[in-house]
């Protein structure tokens, strides 16, 4: 399956989101945009057409087998059709790409924790069996997200986590007083194990702390910039 999650390397946009930006909804220039997406797309799935979402925070998973004259609102696609490359937009969030190789299914999500804590890789790994995949032979990959040490939460998102299962907090780490340092990694990757998936790579790499390599929302936040850049994965049949 041909896979890769990209980060902000090798691309024409300038200034705050100098680098591969393939955000449409930035302020960039949209034919820079484009550009960026086509040198994405050719290093990842050369001949394959471009599939995305309009993503909302969901736990919506749409079914693809042709280009949409429209991006769905949705936040995760699945298909079984040859020469598609499903692409998820990411600046800080993660990313989770699936595969069942013997069924020829293969899924993207973009996990947010709105999406994370409402199952979109739940239900994604369901719409994928519709098409004939097996929980069991799926393997997933968690892609560039923000870290734990750079995720800082307050005691009311603990909240939410925790009162959906108790045993969420191991999730939190202490921080200042009323905070908490949130794992958003290893929550989805326990989403997947717990669904059934029995392979699970984790990337590891914080979107937050390397400027030099991947956009986040959160830094252009703190740093009171008025954009932001998005990163995208992709895999295709």
């Amino acid at each position: 399956m041909r896979h890769g999650f990209l980060g902000r390397r090798g691309g024409v946009s300038t200034g705050i989101v100098a680098g591969l930006n393939v955000g449409l909804g930035s302020a960039d220039d949209p034919e820079a945009i484009a550009e960026n997406r086509r040198r994405a797309l050719t290093a990842v799935a050369p001949g394959a057409a471009l599939v995305t979402v309009y993503q909302v925070h969901s736990a919506d998973v749409v079914t693809i087998d042709d280009v949409p004259a429209e991006r769905p609102r949705a936040d995760a696609l699945v298909t079984a059709t040859p020469g598609l490359a499903l692409g998820i937009l990411t600046a800080d969030c993660a990313p989770v790409l699936f595969a069942d190789v013997d069924a020829g299914v293969i899924g993207a999500a973009h996990a947010g924790w709105k999406g994370a804590i409402a199952g979109v890789t739940d239900a994604t790994i369901a719409a994928m069996e519709a098409l004939g995949a097996d929980r069991g032979r799926i393997v997933a990959a968690i892609g560039p997200c923000i870290a734990r040490a750079s995720y800082e939460v307050d005691d009311g998102f603990v909240a939410r986590f925790c009162d959906q299962d108790p045993a969420n907090d191991r999730f939190f780490s202490p921080g200042r007083p009323d905070h908490a340092q949130f794992d958003l990694e290893a929550y989805v990757a326990h989403r997947l194990a717990t669904a059934g998936v029995r392979r699970v790579e984790l990337l590891g790499l914080d979107t937050y702390a390397d400027d030099d390599r991947f956009y986040s929302f959160r830094r252009a936040t703190h740093r009171d910039e008025p954009d932001y850049g998005r990163q995208i994965s992709l895999i295709a049949l």
